[in-house]
């Protein structure tokens, strides 16, 4: 079955960085989409950013992070920089695969804590 694993969490001082990657394994044949969401303690689940064009890319989020995807790889990367409190929550990572026996389907990690505090 389909899995997305995320790694590269933890504690981390205002102004800092953290890079939070995701891989997905299992069977699939084509990525459509992938990226990271962001849930605040408290609020609903929101988007930080999605990378619908196939390939490699880079996209700028927020003047402060950069998601990249990899689909050599079949991962997605975020890189946080310039971190602040507000930044602290639950980032999961997405994807949308296609399968011709699923069609396209979203696909969730677990979430990944990321905690920005002095």
């Amino acid at each position: 079955q389909v899995q997305l694993v995320e790694s590269g969490g933890g504690l981390a001082q205002p102004g800092g960085s953290l890079t939070l990657s995701c891989a997905a394994s299992g069977s699939f044949f084509t990525i459509n989409g992938m990226g990271w969401h962001y849930q605040a303690p408290g609020k609903a689940r929101e988007e930080v950013a999605t990378i619908w064009r196939r390939g490699n890319h880079e996209e700028s989020v927020k003047g402060r992070f950069t998601i990249l995807r990899d689909d050599s790889k079949k991962t997605v990367s975020l890189q946080m920089n310039s971190l602040k409190p507000d930044d602290t929550g639950v980032y999961y990572c997405y994807a949308n695969l296609y399968d011709f026996k699923t069609g396209s389907v979203d696909y969730w990690g677990q979430g990944t804590q990321v905690t920005v505090s002095s």
